[in-house]
């Protein structure tokens, strides 16, 4: 099983947690894994892949420029139907309490639908999100220091259990689906 996971992260953050949800991943037997910078990304790779999963840092509640326009240049997988029931996930951070996570994670589905994918959330009866609650994918708030002389601050232990979580849940589903 191919689990592609394409991030865009500024500040290490989004980074952490797409590392996370690959180590997730992982530990699903037989699961390869394909953990990319947006920059080292290319779109024809994606038609390889059993699933794949999109995270960035939210900006203004919607999905990373760098990342929005690697999505919008995959008219042709579109046209031709290559992503058609491959596995979909997505993920973000954001620097503020109510900063826009779930109209991020949403943001980041809707082009998923479009391309035919299935939509794989992360239920709130697994452990790591019963008092989480974000169904739709894994969305962490990292707050930005006032200070620029603080180390910044950096996921959870509690925030990257969801990544795992969501990543297992990932490979799982392709594990199943494939059966």
């Amino acid at each position: 099983m191919k689990v592609y996971i394409v991030y865009d992260s500024e500040s290490g953050h989004t980074e952490m947690l797409a590392k996370a949800i690959a180590e997730g991943a992982e530990s699903v037997k037989d699961t390869q894994i394909y953990l990319k910078h947006i920059s080292e990304s290319q779109p024809d790779e994606l038609a390889d892949m059993d699933a794949i999963i999109w995270g960035c840092p939210g900006h203004f509640g919607t999905i990373s420029a760098n990342l929005k326009t690697s999505i919008d240049n995959l008219g042709n997988l579109w046209a031709e139907g290559k992503l058609i029931n491959k596995i979909g996930a997505v993920f973000c951070t954001s620097a503020t309490v109510h900063g826009g996570i779930e109209s991020t994670l949403l943001n980041l589905i809707i082009p998923m639908l479009h391309q035919g994918m299935i939509i794989v959330g992360l239920p709130g009866n697994i452990p790591a999100n019963a008092l989480y609650g974000s169904y739709y994918g894994v969305g962490i708030t990292c707050p930005v220091e006032i200070n620029p002389d603080s180390p910044p601050n950096m996921p959870t232990e509690s925030d990257l259990a969801l990544g795992k979580a969501l990543g297992q849940r990932v490979a799982e589903t392709v594990q199943k689906f494939k059966a």
